[in-house]
This record gives C-alpha cells, sequence and structure tokens, in this order.
C-alpha cells in the first residue's frame, strides 16, 4: 500500500450481489473501492451504467455465513456498501491488491465454527488470489487471528486489517464483503468460483503445517508395526467415564493409541501432526473432532453419539463431511446403559422415554442435560467389535473378517422436520469446547 492526498483515477466499477444463499450474502466490486474501516462503510465510487445498482444505492451485509440464524447475525457487526460519486471520502492509502472484508465474532472461538463458518468459507474465497490478497477483518478476535496466523499467512502475503480500529480511507481495486460458505465443514465444487474441494482444502492444511501422510495405509504384519488410533478426550462433559478400559480394548484389538487430553488438543499446529501420524480416531460429538480435517486420506472417524436424539446433528456436523474428505466413518450411538444420565433419572423418565419432549423446551435443556450433562460408559465388548471391523477391515485390508453390523444408521432429516442449520444451532458447544 501507499500513502497519497489525492484520490486515485476512478473508472468505471463492476458490482455484483448476490443474496440468494441461505448461508450467506456476499457483495464483490471493482474499480474504484473505498474503505472506512471506523465507520464500517464501503464506497463504490462508479459510473451511471454500473452492472449492479441498488435503488437507494446502499447495501448492508453482515459478512458472516450463518445468514438464516437471526440470533448470531445479530452479533455481527455490519457493513455497509454505499454506491456514490462526489461524497466519496479521499483515499489516505492506496492498495494494488483486491481485499476480502469477514468477521471473526460469533461462534469462532469454537473450533468447529472456526473451521465451518471461517477457514474453510475463507479459501474457498480467496484462495485463487494466491496470497495478493488483502484480509480485512471486523469484529476482531486477536485470539483467533493468533491461533490461525499460519494458515492466514498462507492466504495472504499482507498483515490482516483490523476493519474495527481502522481511521484510514482504503482504496482498493476491488473490495468483497462476506465469504463464500456453502455447507457443514464443507465446500460443493459446482458453486465454488474455482471448483475447489475439501480435498485441495486438505491439501492446503498439509502445506500449511508440513504434514508428512497424505495416505493412510495398511501397516506390515510382518514388521509388527501398529495402527495408530487417536482418542479424543475430553474432562468437564460428555468424557468417557472408562477412559482406561477404552484404551486397553483398542491396545488389545491391535493399535497404537495416542491419548489427546484438552491440553494437547489446543496446540493445533502440534496436533496437527499428532492427527495426522494416525489412521484412525474416536471421540464423541463435539468441537475435538473437527481435527479430522488433519487425517490423511483412507483414515477412519469414529464418532459416538451422546444419549439424547443427537444422531442426525452429529452425522451433519462429521459424517457427512468425511466423505467428503476421502475418510471412512462410523456413527457409534450411545445407549441408554451407557449414559451417566442413567444414575441421574429412573428408567421411566422423559430422558429416556420421550427425548424429543426434552428437546422441545429450547437449547439450554438440551444443552444442560444432553450436552453439558452426561459422560459415557462404553459398552467395552460392543466397542471392542467396532475397532475389530475398522481393523481388519480397513487398516489390516482383510474383508474376510466379520463382526457383524455394529453401528446404527442414523435418522434422515425428514423424521425431524428440522433443517441442517437448526439441528447445527441446538448442538453448539461454543465456549465449552
Amino acid at each position: 500500500a501507499r500513502r497519497q492526498d489525492t484520490d486515485v483515477a476512478a473508472p468505471r466499477s463492476k458490482s455484483i450481489c448476490d443474496f440468494s444463499s441461505e448461508r450467506m450474502d456476499v457483495c464483490a466490486m471493482q474499480g474504484d473501492v473505498r474503505m472506512h474501516g471506523k465507520s464500517a462503510t464501503v464506497y463504490v465510487v462508479s459510473a451511471s451504467d454500473d452492472s449492479y445498482r441498488p435503488e437507494n444505492g446502499t447495501v448492508k451485509i453482515r459478512p458472516y455465513p450463518r445468514k438464516s440464524e437471526e440470533g448470531t447475525m445479530r452479533t455481527i457487526r455490519e457493513v455497509t456498501i454505499r454506491w456514490s460519486g462526489l461524497d466519496a471520502p479521499r483515499c489516505t492509502v492506496t492498495h494494488n491488491v483486491p481485499a476480502v472484508v469477514f468477521s471473526t465474532g460469533a461462534y469462532l472461538s469454537n473450533f468447529f465454527h472456526a473451521m465451518t463458518d471461517g477457514i474453510i468459507p475463507l479459501f474457498n474465497t480467496v484462495r485463487e488470489y494466491d496470497g495478493h490478497v488483502q484480509l480485512v477483518v471486523t469484529d476482531y478476535n486477536h485470539k483467533w487471528v493468533d491461533k490461525f496466523k499460519d494458515i492466514l499467512a498462507a492466504l495472504s502475503k499482507y498483515p490482516v486489517i483490523n476493519f474495527d480500529a481502522d481511521d484510514k480511507v482504503r482504496c482498493f481495486p476491488s473490495v468483497q464483503v462476506g465469504t463464500e460458505g456453502h455447507k457443514e465443514m464443507g465446500i460443493i465444487p459446482a458453486l465454488s468460483r474455482k471448483g475447489y474441494t475439501m480435498t485441495d482444502f486438505r491439501n492446503f492444511l498439509r502445506s500449511v503445517y508440513s504434514l508428512k501422510r497424505e495416505w493412510s495405509t495398511p501397516v506390515n504384519r510382518t514388521t509388527g508395526d501398529r495402527p495408530r488410533l487417536l482418542m479424543i478426550l475430553r474432562r468437564n462433559s460428555r468424557a468417557f467415564a472408562n477412559e482406561a478400559e477404552a484404551v486397553a480394548a483398542a491396545t488389545e484389538v491391535g493399535f497404537d493409541v495416542v491419548s489427546a487430553e484438552p491440553q494437547v488438543v489446543s496446540d493445533m499446529a502440534r496436533f496437527a501432526e499428532v492427527v495426522n501420524s494416525c489412521d484412525v480416531m474416536v471421540g464423541v460429538h463435539g468441537a475435538g473432532l473437527t481435527n479430522l480435517v488433519f487425517l490423511p486420506r483412507n483414515a477412519t472417524l469414529v464418532q459416538v453419539v451422546p444419549w439424547g436424539d443427537m444422531s442426525w446433528g452429529s452425522n451433519a456436523a462429521f459424517g457427512a463431511p468425511s466423505a467428503d474428505m476421502g475418510l471412512g466413518y462410523v456413527q457409534y450411538e450411545t445407549t441408554p446403559e451407557e449414559t451417566t444420565l442413567k444414575y441421574k433419572y429412573p428408567r421411566d423418565h422423559a430422558v429416556f422415554t420421550d427425548v424429543a419432549s426434552i428437546n422441545r423446551q429450547g437449547y439450554g435443556m438440551t444443552w444442560g442435560l444432553f450436552l453439558n450433562g452426561q459422560n459415557i460408559t462404553l459398552d467395552i465388548d460392543r466397542y471392542r467389535g467396532v475397532l475389530q471391523k475398522i481393523y481388519h477391515d480397513s487398516i489390516m485390508g482383510d474383508p474376510s473378517f466379520n463382526s457383524g453390523p455394529v453401528v446404527e444408521a442414523p435418522p434422515s432429516s425428514a423424521s425431524s422436520g428440522e433443517t441442517p442449520g437448526d439441528v447445527l444451532d441446538g448442538n453448539r458447544d461454543l465456549q465449552n469446547e
């Protein structure tokens, strides 16, 4: 960027706004585009024959890809885009690369949302610029920017601009307000301008963190090698009450077990290497499973779904995205005998007999009971059977081994009448993850 006291030339701008998506609003402007962060305003200096110009000359966008969730969106700072001529402020800094404005507000402190609402849409939007793009952040979250600094540096060659605190009038050849998010933990190639896929995204992450393994391959029996199984451990809720027995069962099956406690998971760069070294990852539904983005292709995710009718939401968050990432997926449904809720409530209580009535009382009740209020005591024989099937079918490449069906299929979305956004909104863990 260079400072100057005079305006830049004002070529005819080209502007395109898209409000058709259920997840996001996006406006992209080319030409003479000026930005003043403190007032959250983008000025488009355009000719009268501009290809797009709203009737009142103004558009307001909250640049966070959960448009259908009104409560969420109210927490996001609104950016005003004005198509203006003579009243546009004079440039104080001129940039020669495009800018993209996005938010690090709402739920981005939660790792699942950091990926699905933040990093993945940002990658899909700016990767095509090969680093020659200026990232501009509103609802600026210093901790988030610091945590993902390696990814941000790989996407942009320039320091991130704090939009909220910026009092300069910055001029760009083009500005996009909003990032292009398509679905939970995923990219739809047909909707991506450059046809990006989740394989492209995962290859990008491997490059950022110098991860060695692209594929999980069968182990060599003759050398005594053991496939590695990573257990994501929780402590405050949804923990494995019989953790030691679960680890012993996995070891008995033939896995080299790696236990990951919360303090280990928090160091993302280091933990990415640990995840990438493993062939199977096991964990209870929660933000920690988002680390599946670092697994090598052909690895397997085992998601333990807590009691409380969370099958579909859990599958939408991590099951369905696994296929896009080239991963195997097993969904382990917790039974009434495996939840510690059985010690708090009699078996004829609605917690067991009418779960839907509990969930209809609102997210606070669902959170308190089914997300924050239970731990899981795995049925070790059942759990061992699941791991044996994975070990022989996937790790050892021995399809002749047959342990029988051990995993229930998640219910279809049609049975609940809810949209994926509704379910995921209700299954959010936020700051407690």
